[in-house]
């Protein structure tokens, strides 16, 4: 990739950050403002992850050997492991909300019950171990 085209991404991931939350600190203080600090997050990131897709898979590749199947696949698996990633980890932070904070109240009522409750936390961050290890499996076949 040229020097501008990382220079653009590089400023489009920045922007994707800083300007939802300064959105969000210039915003009235109303109930609203949390959506709309969100959806103008999630838009601009996606909206990245389109650009950058389109600028990273086009193009030829100049490899030596078997050039554009060789790296339409190496891209394809890192994006594989991305995802196995992410989204373990997104599922992983779900579970954890839900399982700590009933934990957290359970712990209050009775702390005799503190192992038993860890115990379910951690099996919650087990999901985002399991995504990691599938994606370095993904990643080794390279």
């Amino acid at each position: 990739m040229s020097l501008l085209v990382k220079i653009t991404l590089a400023a489009a991931l920045i922007l994707s950050i800083v300007v939802p939350f300064g959105a969000f600190a210039m915003g009235e203080k109303t109930k609203g403002r949390y959506k709309t600090a969100l959806g103008i997050n999630v838009f601009l990131f996606f909206g990245t992850l389109i650009v950058s897709s389109v600028l990273m898979f086009s193009g030829n590749a100049f490899a030596a050997e078997a050039a554009a199947e060789t790296s339409s696949a190496l891209g394809m698996g890192c994006v594989a492991a991305a995802l196995s990633t992410g989204m373990s980890c997104i599922g992983g932070g779900i579970a954890v909300s839900a399982a700590a904070s009933a934990a957290l109240g359970a712990i209050s009522e009775d702390g005799s019950i503190l192992g038993k409750s860890l115990i379910f936390v951690g099996l919650a961050e087990g999901v985002c171990l399991y995504g990691l290890i599938i994606s370095f499996m993904i990643l080794g076949k390279f």
